[in-house]
């Protein structure tokens, strides 16, 4: 997914690292400015991209499996190559990584903005993941370079502080490009942004790193360079890809299909094939033995679930106000501007809730209120007002997400030993990304087959001509931005309009549902797994 929201761990990705280096006041704060501008570029992208997904489909007259894949071929690299990034910076440099994370999301920027076509968008989106996989954690690492152990803690809060408030007003800005200019600029405002954080990573920030002499050509360094798990990034890699491919195709070709039921088959041992050598190598990006915690392990199964249905929902949320409701990419943004703001202004008060109650009270709260929003969206039919049907379920939304990522991370960190606390954060916060991942390629399965369904059933009872039935087959696979023909009456060509209508509103229904499910599944896991008096091991 492209993921909206903070993700779980990152203060515990940062907390994890030692700081290595001591640098002054003036250093401290260009370090902060680089880091956050780096980490509101690549959270702005993720917002925006899933408002401009509607007018993407219409412009390029896309297909569903093809608006899905722009955004699936980001967060597929993103969660696969993350912890990898993370290895690279330790052992490379942490500014070196970052900048080339910097570098390359801004030529895939520019790429996706200049793209004639879907198929050059979805490919420059995946090299936009790759690069977003270098800067998100160098993000996080370099903060944890510069500033000591007393300040560290100050450093991250303004850190989520600042990439919030930017990333909310930045938000509603791409949303009025969208409206008045085109959403190619929603990528095109990435280049200068990078060229502002360059500058000032080249010039104002020291570069760090575990060790600080590290050269590939002695004995010592090609041992360090070596030790990086590549053979775990590409079996993961390919293994996610060779699913998620499986799983966005099946709209095209069918569940059935003796190629898509290859493609799953061969990504599933894949993947076996990268837990098997991740519990076999010396140092594994992904260390099995973490999961020996019976919480670590509940941990990681709430945000599975939690995440899934948090990712799934947000997807498919701006089709809704958009092709549906008839909301402006601009009123779409905001919606999600609220989103930002109530876990900004709530981020705060929900660390004293775990300070006050511990991490397993509200890690079953907060998934019961989120619930609870899931299905008050379930509410609105056609041009319903925003003010009783979606601004109440936005607002609880927020507040049910404010509750529970705290408490998350300060579980997933406490439930391991002290030294395994970056990778155990870096772990979760891995997780909630291919959650999220496979959460938009399987809900789009669920969604595809029962918009048909529905559909099938309205048609039923119109008597369409056989040419009207043949044009609507094809269109189907757009789902809500199906095109009608232009060649029938005024009468049947409402009617038509309201019965896709209609089947997409069952069909967004039925994503609401599920994700109520998974909600209060991750809130019984809570109660069943997570350690209330959360001793480290």
């Amino acid at each position: 997914m492209s993921n909206i929201v903070k993700q779980p761990c990152d203060a515990g990705v940062i907390n994890g690292k030692p700081c290595s280096t001591s640098c002054s006041r003036i250093t401290e704060r260009w370090v902060l400015v680089a880091t956050i501008l780096g980490s509101s570029m690549a959270m702005i992208d993720s917002t925006v991209v899933n408002i401009a997904l509607p007018v993407l489909q219409e412009d390029f007259n896309a297909t569903a499996p093809q608006v899905q894949w722009v955004i699936e071929s980001y967060a597929l690299f993103v969660s696969a190559l993350i912890l990898l990034g993370g290895s690279l910076g330790d052992k490379f440099g942490r500014r070196f990584i970052y900048a080339c994370g910097i570098a390359l999301f801004a030529f895939a920027s520019a790429w996706c903005a200049l793209s004639p076509n879907i198929n050059q968008l979805i490919i420059a989106r995946g090299f936009q993941g790759i690069g977003a996989a270098l800067l998100i954690p160098g993000s996080l690492a370099i903060i944890s370079a510069s500033f000591s152990d007393c300040e560290r803690e100050k450093a991250i809060g303004t850190w989520f502080g600042f990439t919030a408030i930017i990333s909310a007003l930045v938000t509603v800005l791409c949303g009025w490009l969208i409206d008045n200019l085109s959403w190619r600029w929603i990528f095109f405002i990435n280049v200068p942004f990078s060229m502002i954080i360059l500058s000032i990573l080249f010039h104002s920030v020291p570069e760090s790193r575990y060790k600080q002499i590290f050269n590939i050509f002695n004995i010592s360094g090609y041992r360090e360079f070596i030790r990086i798990d590549y053979w775990g990034a590409m079996l993961v890699t390919l293994g996610l890809g060779m699913v998620i491919f499986g799983l966005i195709e099946s709209s095209n070709l069918g569940l059935f299909h003796p190629s898509i039921i290859a493609c799953l088959f061969l990504g599933i041992l894949v993947l076996v094939a990268f837990l098997f050598l991740e519990g076999n190598i010396y140092a594994p990006m992904m260390p099995l033995s973490l999961f020996k915690s019976r919480t670590f392990s509940g941990a990681n199964l709430l945000t599975i679930l939690l995440y899934s249905a948090l990712a799934g929902v947000l997807y498919f949320l701006p089709f809704n106000l958009i092709q549906i409701q008839s909301y402006s990419p601009t009123a779409t943004s905001a919606v999600f501007l609220l989103f930002i703001l109530i876990m900004f202004f709530l981020w705060q008060w929900s660390g004293n809730l775990v300070n006050r109650y511990g991490v397993k009270l509200p890690l079953m709260v907060g998934p019961l209120i989120l619930a609870v929003a899931f299905i008050l969206f379930a509410v609105p039919g056609i041009s319903t007002s925003f003010w009783i049907t979606f601004f109440p379920g936005i607002i609880l939304l927020g507040f049910g997400m404010s509750i529970s990522v705290a408490p998350l991370a300060k579980t997933v960190i406490n439930s391991v030993r002290h030294r395994q606390t970056g990778i155990a954060s870096a772990i979760n916060n891995t997780v909630s990304r291919t959650a999220g991942l496979f959460a938009i390629a399987i809900f789009n399965i669920f969604v595809f087959n029962f918009f048909n369904y529905s559909l099938d059933r309205r048609l039923a009872k119109l008597n369409l001509p056989v040419q009207v039935q043949q044009a609507l087959t094809k269109q189907r696979i757009n789902l809500a931005a199906a095109n009608i023909p232009d060649n029938i009456n005024s009468k049947l060509k409402n009617a038509l309009e309201q019965a896709i209508t209609l089947s997409y509103i069952d069909s967004f229904r039925l994503v609401i549902f599920i994700a109520t499910a998974l909600a209060l599944a991750s809130a019984v896991i809570a109660l069943l797994m997570i350690d209330k008096r959360q001793k480290s091991v």
